[in-house]
């Protein structure tokens, strides 16, 4: 029995999209999965990423479930944590989170874990957990105010975009870049093929 090729993105992040799209990979269906995302007590950040990650991937498809016209195919879904040692950092809403989370981040290493959950045709759910471990430089007071006034910062965990202006922050970072823009594409990739994904499909017809 062949595999649906359809894949159903659980998420409405552009950055998501923007590095499925790198990788060759154009969503059939992007239906964003809003979950309570608010840490259970003592909760490890990997533990929420991964959680997280997996509720999302569960409600788009029970949301899929729903439709006169539903045909089973793979859902991923992925959720992005920033922490300091065990302290998760928000994603940043407001002036005061923004400015909250790039005074711990100043001068400090942090690390940045992603959930990637993806239900397959069939039923099964498969989880990753990436790491990434980041350093920033000691930010100066008008150089933090700057950006915090960029607004880049908006919806983005830890308050910062590592693609964006904050990149020249970044002193040392190890382990997966894409991770920490949103999306660890190797590992991505990695999982939809181990699943029968046709992850090359497109890639003949990229040349212009």
């Amino acid at each position: 029995m062949s595999i649906l090729q359809k894949l159903v993105l659980a998420s409405g992040s552009p950055r998501r999209i923007e590095l499925l799209q790198q990788a060759g990979l154009e969503p059939d269906r992007v239906l964003p999965a809003d979950v309570d995302e608010t840490p259970l007590r003592a909760e490890h950040p990997r533990s929420l990423a991964k959680r997280l990650s997996q509720e999302k991937a569960e409600k788009a498809l029970a949301s899929l479930k729903t439709e006169a016209d539903y045909a089973p195919g793979f859902v991923l879904a992925a959720d992005t944590v920033v922490a300091v040692g065990r302290r998760i950092l928000p994603k940043a809403e407001t002036i005061d989170d923004a400015a909250n989370c790039l005074g711990l981040l100043s001068g400090r290493s942090h690390r940045v874990y992603s959930g990637v959950c993806l239900i397959t045709p069939g039923g099964k759910v498969r989880l990753r957990l990436v790491e990434t471990r980041v350093r920033f430089k000691r930010l100066p007071r008008e150089e933090m105010d700057a950006y915090v006034a960029s607004g880049e910062w908006r919806g983005k965990a830890g308050g910062y975009a590592v693609q964006g202006l904050a990149g020249s922050f970044v002193v040392k970072l190890v382990g997966s870049y894409t991770n920490v823009v949103g999306l660890p594409l190797y590992e991505t990739v990695a999982l939809l093929a181990g699943e029968g994904f046709k992850v090359h499909t497109s890639w003949t017809s990229a040349r212009s």
